[in-house]
């Protein structure tokens, strides 16, 4: 990771809501991730529970990852690398926690969107205080369905939302933000770049028709303070209880 400059991170992500970090991973690094996740899906996934993946339209091509750091030691170590966890901790205002380590394929042609939403709809924590960690393990451009983010939508708590059918992100925004695309902040990413992203910051995706996959590696993580929010936990089984995996 090349040395941050923590105050300005910090301050940019208090802003915003998001913020892009350069050559997060070396490339020896990006290519660890990508080997480990390939073998994974090739060797393992057979073998794991239904909830551990979600697929595509067309019922075989991976779309997520998910619970990694309950199925793939290898992957799990890299989440508690010293560097990371002092980036981390005061975004989160306390004790960095893992909550989760996943993937969002994007697959070359078949690569499906996600909608509108905030990841508090799934999370369900109080204070709000968790974040995600999007590591690029391939080019992230315009094309090929970039992450957009609505710059210092944080600020308005979490927001009421809905289920939405998508399998792999069962909840989107009841009322969706209408902000032209280039007052977004657009998560262009070179391979080893990174996002970090509030867990109440609004963000959506298009398909991906291009040739090119996009493959991004995702790290979870909350203060060791925050609690389950019971009404957002009900409102968000619901959900997934109707699209699952979610």
């Amino acid at each position: 990771m090349n040395p941050p400059d923590t105050q300005k991170q910090r301050s940019d992500y208090e802003r915003n809501g998001v913020i892009r970090i350069r050559s997060f991973l070396s490339p020896e690094e990006v290519a660890e991730v990508r080997e480990e996740i390939d073998r994974y899906i090739r060797e393992d996934l057979d073998s794991k529970p239904a909830d551990a993946a979600t697929r595509e339209a067309d019922g075989v091509t991976v779309r997520n990852l998910w619970r990694l750091d309950q199925h793939c030691p290898r992957l799990l170590a890299l989440a508690g690398r010293e560097d990371i966890r002092a980036l981390i901790a005061p975004l989160v205002k306390g004790t960095p926690e893992l909550a989760a380590i996943e993937t969002f394929n994007k697959p070359a042609k078949v690569g499906s969107g996600v909608p509108y939403h905030q990841d508090n709809a799934y999370f369900c924590r109080t204070p709000p205080d968790m974040l995600t960690l999007w590591i690029a393990i391939d080019g992230v451009t315009k094309e090929n369905g970039p992450v957009y983010f609505v710059k210092g939508s944080h600020r308005q708590g979490t927001l009421p939302a809905r289920p939405s059918g998508v399998p792999g992100n069962s909840m989107g925004m009841a009322n969706p933000p209408e902000i032209p695309l280039e007052e977004q902040f657009c998560g262009l990413l070179d391979p080893g770049d990174a996002t970090i992203h509030h867990c109440e910051t609004i963000h959506h995706s298009a398909p991906n028709l291009t040739d090119r996959s996009r493959l991004g590696f995702l790290l979870v993580f909350r203060g060791g303070h925050t609690l389950t929010d019971p009404e957002l936990k009900a409102s968000y089984t619901e959900a997934a209880t109707a699209t699952p995996p979610a």
